[in-house]
């Protein structure tokens, strides 16, 4: 094995298991306040009023809530997808969703997503794209699960890359590799970055 691969390795599983401690403290009343204030400035950003089609996330307990912003794209008229695994190709695809309420159920490793009858929406219609994360850095570094599914899907993109996360997790640097994808801005509570 590659020396250096390995130590990044240890390195991005020491940080998110940190992170993960970190975020397990945030009150329910805290990620609520931060994730409006996340909400409010991403919807001030030129990037956002400029996109057309968005690929939002649907969040996981310990990820910023973005969900309130589905509808509000939606009502503004743009054409809103989330990602659907894809078991077949063990991957995620960007999927056009009209109606969360009815459109959209539990799906892979119990995360909402498109129903099967939500048709493929091809990334190069996308202009942005919201992406969760466990760290991220002002440089665009991004730390996922683990997987690498956000990191294949994001490889194929060429709009704007916004990642959205908590302060506190944001780090001085993530270890990365040669198949992760940086970001174009990155969005917190109190800040919005250009990278």
């Amino acid at each position: 094995m590659d020396t250096d691969k390995h130590g990044s390795d240890q390195k991005k599983t020491k940080l998110r298991s940190d992170i993960r401690r970190v975020l397990k403290k945030l009150s329910p009343e805290h990620r609520a306040v931060d994730s409006l204030k996340i909400r409010a400035l991403l919807s001030q950003q030129p990037f956002w009023k400029d996109a057309a089609a968005v690929l939002f996330f649907a969040p996981l307990p310990d990820e910023v809530d973005v969900w309130p912003l589905l509808a509000e794209a939606l009502a503004a008229g743009k054409t809103a997808a989330l990602p659907r695994f894809d078991s077949e190709n063990n991957d995620y695809l960007a999927c056009h969703v009209q109606n969360p309420q009815t459109e959209v159920g539990p799906g892979q490793f119990g995360i909402r997503e498109p129903k099967n009858g939500c048709p493929e929406i091809p990334l190069e219609r996308l202009g942005l794209i919201l992406v969760p994360g466990v760290a991220f850095d002002l440089r665009g570094g991004r730390l996922g699960r683990g997987r690498g599914f956000y990191d294949r899907l994001l490889a194929g993109f060429h709009g704007i890359k916004c990642g959205v996360a908590w302060g506190e997790q944001m780090v001085e640097e993530v270890p990365t590799g040669t198949l992760d994808v940086r970001m174009d801005f990155v969005l917190t509570p109190t800040q919005c970055v250009e990278v």
